[in-house]
């Protein structure tokens, strides 16, 4: 009985926070316990922010709503693909500059409810991310190595290949610190 009052307790609580956020999805300042926090930085993709949003948008790209984003930085972010590898037809996934940038624009974090969790396993795409996963490898061949991934070898990997600590079995799951 207790379990269940506990259980209750921590749903109402929850469901109270999320509705609460839910409210306020579309401002990026927060109010609450009448001190306000407001959104600093934005990084659902590792490294999509560093290479593809210039310094001079850095603050109105890290502080825009996710759902504003893509049209927002659409072009810009195809233009610095094509900067960065002007050789680029299309990627691994078969996207052209035009697709691949229209997904990368907007910086959120997929999660798949019905399959497995990984950022790219060769088969399973942008379906989440494991700590183990090689993200930025995985963006340098999707960005570099072409049609099926072989182009541009010395650009595709950054030869990490692991974490330097292993990654615990149980939560919080991150490695210990040094």
């Amino acid at each position: 009985m207790k379990k269940r009052i506990i259980l209750s307790l921590f749903l109402a609580l929850s469901f109270g926070l999320i509705t609460s956020c839910e409210d306020e999805m579309d401002t990026n300042n927060r109010e609450i316990d009448n001190r306000t926090f407001e959104q600093e930085d934005i990084m659902g993709r590792p490294a999509i922010n560093t290479v593809f949003v210039t310094n001079g948008d850095k603050d109105d790209f890290n502080t825009m709503v996710p759902s504003s984003q893509g049209m927002a930085y659409d072009d810009k972010f195809e233009n610095r693909l094509l900067a960065l590898n002007p050789n680029y037809t299309t990627n691994a996934l078969g996207f052209d500059a035009e697709a691949f940038t229209g997904v990368l624009a907007t910086d959120v974090l997929s999660v798949s409810l019905d399959g497995p969790t990984t950022f790219f396993d060769g088969t399973n795409v942008l379906t989440g991310r494991n700590l183990a996963d090689d993200v930025i490898s995985v963006e340098l061949l999707l960005i570099f190595g072409g049609p099926d991934g072989t182009a541009n070898p010395q650009l595709t990997d950054d030869n990490v290949d692991a974490n330097d600590k292993a990654f615990l079995g149980t939560f919080p799951y991150l490695a210990t610190p040094h």
